[in-house]
């Protein structure tokens, strides 16, 4: 019983922790610039399943970024490897690389899921008009594409993973 009423109280915090960003869009834009500078959404609570946080995610960022207001920090030991790839010629930038899922309690059972400008419902990726984002805590990965058309960054194929949706170095 205790644990439940832990769980909807974390519940009601996140809803209303993203409710409240929502309305300025605080913590709901991403930036990628480059493998040291760069953000993607996860869970806006600790230990938060990616997919069941799917609409209320939130930006994290490995550092304060002018064009991602209210974005949080990763956690100290989270990112373990990143590597930036743009396509001047498509107009697409994107980050991909491993994670250590422990640092932010995320389960490595979750399976993972994806986030782009569908949900979290008023996310973006600073100067691009389309994102797409996975997080896979059991293969400690990530990737993060922003990109100005749809056909370069597929939405519709958040079970095949990182590494089919988003190709690049891991």
């Amino acid at each position: 019983m205790t644990k439940l009423i832990a769980s909807l109280a974390l519940s009601a915090l996140a809803f209303l922790l993203t409710t409240e960003a929502r309305k300025g869009n605080i913590g709901q834009i991403a930036q990628v610039q480059s493998a040291e500078n760069f953000c993607f959404f996860l869970p806006p609570m600790e230990g938060g399943i990616i997919a069941d946080n799917e609409d209320r995610a939130v930006a994290f960022c490995t550092k304060p970024m002018s064009k991602a207001p209210g974005a949080r920090l990763f956690p100290e030991g989270f990112i373990e490897s990143a590597y930036f790839k743009e396509n001047k010629e498509q107009n697409w930038v994107q980050v991909t690389g491993k994670m250590v899922p422990q640092a932010y309690n995320l389960s490595i059972k979750d399976g993972g899921g994806q986030y782009d400008v569908n949900a979290p419902v008023g996310a973006a990726c600073a100067d691009y008009k389309y994102f797409v984002n996975l997080v896979e805590p059991n293969g400690s990965l990530f990737c993060m594409r922003c990109c100005q058309t749809k056909e370069d960054c597929p939405v519709g194929r958040s079970t095949y993973g990182c590494r089919a949706v988003i190709g690049g170095k891991y």
